[in-house]
């Protein structure tokens, strides 16, 4: 394989199947979109009951019903939730090479360790446009079986910001494809991207939120007007940061450290 994009065509391929067959990561994907459809319509259904009791556990969701209420609490539901979901994927995809035995087996194919490290990130970006596809339409399709109706232009804007808002918490979690690497196993980047949903957390709650490049995607997607276009652009410093460390990281493994 001496023609560059020869190694990566033939990465590609054995990363896309490895993640198509992996159960961790069909599990990861069903429980996003189970769970963001499931706690979303729950929250659609306390609200038009009018358990008082119900209501005041959702606090000020309660106030907003049909669209409008569902769709603010699937972006609150889908930013916290995606990027575990997502850090879960990474870390496996990196992780499990190491757990699994097989890194070996890596040192002795003819294709460098960074074009499979590449390989992965890739095939890692598109299953994370495919779940933000299948999350916008799953949300769309219960909106009409709970009977809200059509979506007004106001609303469809509500709902086209899942995609990219799905999109950007990939984005966030590419830190765990790293720590995965450096911790040669998946609770470290596991572990790192529970820190960095704390990290959001905080960032919020200290007034950095929309400055802050791994919570201003979900302020954007609840409230688009709070958050600058300067300050979401720089929520893309995150994957290209981490991906060139992670890349950087695999061309100079070594099998005794």
């Amino acid at each position: 394989m001496n023609k560059p994009f020869e190694g990566l065509r033939a990465a590609l391929d054995v990363e896309a199947r490895k993640t198509r067959s992996s159960r961790t990561v069909i599990a990861a994907g069903a429980i996003l979109l189970i769970g963001v459809s499931a706690l979303a319509s729950g929250f659609a259904l306390a609200v038009r009951s009018g358990n008082q009791a119900a209501l005041a556990k959702i606090g000020p969701l309660a106030s907003q019903d049909g669209w409008a209420g569902y769709l603010s609490s699937a972006h609150q539901i889908t930013a916290a939730g995606s990027v575990l979901a997502f850090g879960i994927v990474l870390s496996w995809m990196y992780g499990r090479e190491f757990t699994d035995g097989t890194i070996s087996g890596l040192f002795a194919l003819p294709i460098r360790r960074a074009t499979i490290a590449l390989a992965k990130l890739i095939v890692y970006g598109g299953w994370a446009v495919v779940m933000a596809v299948l999350l916008t339409t799953s949300l769309l399709g219960l909106g009409f079986i709970l009977g809200f109706g059509w979506p007004q232009s106001a609303e469809f804007e509500g709902l086209s910001r899942f995609l990219p808002l799905t999109v950007l918490s990939a984005l966030i979690a590419t830190p765990a494809a790293w720590s995965a690497t450096l911790g040669r196993g998946l609770l470290s980047g596991i572990g790192l991207t529970v820190g960095v949903m704390a990290g959001t957390q905080v960032a919020v709650l200290a007034g950095a939120g929309p400055w802050f490049p791994i919570s201003a995607p979900a302020l954007w997607a609840i409230a688009p007007g709070t958050v600058p276009p300067a300050a979401l652009a720089l929520t893309f410093a995150i994957p290209v940061l981490f991906g060139a460390l992670t890349l950087w990281s695999w061309s100079r493994l070594q099998l005794d450290r």
